[in-house]
């Protein structure tokens, strides 16, 4: 049986086999990001399978990060999926303009490869490296070593993978399950934003500002279950921010408290920004800190140095092994050549592109748009795209809000307090404050002079009324609604 989904044709008999078609769909481009899936019911209808079979293959396809769910809206492609091609998703630059989304490095600020290459190929001439040998070479793990240590990350063993992202997947897929929560930051790197959903895992969205991640957002997405936390030391994708080491002691505060939680730190922006890190490795028992070379050294140069804790680390190259095995060690080679000769001068790169990134906010300013940003290169940042929901806001990105009643409180801005509490938003976009905020927090936004939100609790204005009495002979809140739906399918 088949079913034309505009001028796609959905085929399959199990889970797995629908699953596969309509990712088929998406990979080939039939099916483009946002493109609404048929119901449930429909679907398994014109299949002729049960119902049961649709659901398992729309599981499958949430959980590989394909489409999304959004309740009695239904379900649709996601708007970056795995499986979609990029070329499908990028913005057209208009011509005369310069894409900042890429994150490519300037190309007159790259070191020149060739001699280093040529060390790297005389040495793998001298004694060619054969399957079983050591997957680190000699040369790359100390300078790495000693690197990490002169910026305070504690020691460990340590890793090489192929760039950063890969060892972010590598060290979650070793410690999360599909369905666990994950605490990531709020706007964020585009590419760690698809990755989690790739694994099954939650989001929690953590705001930042310009000395990262606030601790209070951390708190929060703790208590609400993270079993993991990627933050970014530096250079942060899209805001530039840099930990302080102000913020840096109030987040091992925070992480202190929770000592089961992975930590999981991506120092991409190391030798080409001025800020120093202040690593927060070592604060949970679980840890890993990733530092790629592909920012200063050029993105084709796909190495990482990783360290962590015994546990993650073991876990890490076990799973490398069965995979690529080791990242090329004339790679790695190449890479300890390139440090050993302190070429390019890394102290007047992270100069050229402050200098530029400051011109670009001071133009942008004059121009009447607010830009910020303490660190990263503007030749080439990481994307800035508007995230899906705000962390402040409960209500879906694009959906229509209600004109606040005259004498209401005024929803706060990007950096501004609630005017009702002592609480801020971070969002650099105006976006309502969360509803569930509410009492609890202290903090009561509201839509007309003198009422509360939709729940119950303390504070100004009345309170909802009480709910129905309960029927007699029910059990639990509810009951009367499960036996009328009974009813309905006798």
């Amino acid at each position: 049986m088949w079913f034309v989904l505009g001028e796609y044709r959905i085929t399959g008999r199990r889970a797995a086999e629908i699953s596969a078609s309509v990712e088929r769909g998406v990979a080939t481009g039939a099916l483009p990001p946002g493109h609404a899936l048929p119901p449930l019911r429909e679907l398994a209808d014109r299949l002729g399978v049960n119902p049961n079979t649709v659901a398992a293959a729309y599981r499958l396809l949430r959980e590989r990060g394909v489409i999304e769910t959004a309740g009695r809206r239904g379900s649709r492609v996601r708007a970056r999926p795995v499986s979609t091609p990029r070329d499908q998703i990028r913005v057209e630059v208009p011509s005369g303009a310069r894409d900042l989304s890429t994150g490519d490095p300037d190309p007159r600020l790259l070191p020149a490869l060739a001699p280093a290459f040529a060390e790297a190929a005389a040495a793998a001439d001298a004694r060619p490296v054969l399957y079983g040998q050591e997957p680190l070479d000699a040369g790359f793990a100390r300078l790495a070593r000693a690197a990490f240590a002169a910026d305070g990350v504690p020691a460990g063993p340590l890793a090489a993978t192929s760039g950063s992202l890969d060892a972010i997947e590598r060290v979650l897929a070793a410690h999360l399950r599909p369905g666990d929560a994950l605490a990531v930051e709020d706007p964020g790197w585009g590419s760690l934003l698809d990755l989690v959903p790739a694994l099954g895992l939650r989001p929690l969205p953590v705001a930042v500002d310009d000395e990262g991640p606030l601790p209070g957002e951390i708190r929060r997405a703790l208590g609400e279950g993270a079993r993991a936390v990627v933050l970014t030391c530096r250079a942060q994708n899209p805001t530039g921010a840099a930990v302080s080491a102000a913020r840096a002691r109030e987040l091992r505060e925070v992480l202190a408290a929770h000592p089961e939680v992975l930590l999981v730190e991506d120092d991409h922006g190391h030798g080409i920004v001025a800020p120093p890190p202040h690593p927060l490795a070592g604060t949970t028992t679980h840890w890993a800190f990733v530092r790629s070379v592909a920012k200063a050294y050029g993105p084709d140069l796909r190495v990482a140095a990783v360290t962590g804790d015994a546990v993650t680390l073991d876990r890490l190259r076990g799973r490398q092994r069965l995979g690529p095995g080791w990242v090329s060690l004339l790679l790695q080679r190449a890479v300890a050549s390139l440090w050993r000769a302190g070429t390019p001068d890394l102290a007047e790169v992270a100069r050229a592109y402050d200098e530029r990134r400051e011109a670009l906010i001071r133009e942008l300013a004059v121009r009447g748009a607010e830009a910020r940003g303490r660190a990263g290169s503007t030749s080439g940042s990481r994307s800035r795209t508007r995230p899906a929901r705000s962390p402040r806001c409960s209500r879906p990105a694009g959906a229509r809000r209600r004109a606040p009643a005259s004498g209401s409180a005024r929803r706060p801005v990007s950096g501004s307090p609630c005017p009702l509490c002592p609480r801020t938003t971070s969002s650099p976009w105006r976006t309502p404050w969360r509803r569930r905020c509410g009492p609890r927090a202290g903090c009561v936004t509201t839509e007309a002079p003198g009422r509360v939100p939709a729940w119950r609790g303390s504070g100004p204005g009345p309170r909802r009324p009480a709910p129905p009495p309960r029927r007699p002979g029910s059990t639990r809140p509810g009951a009367h609604r499960a036996e009328r739906h009974r009813r309905r399918w006798r």
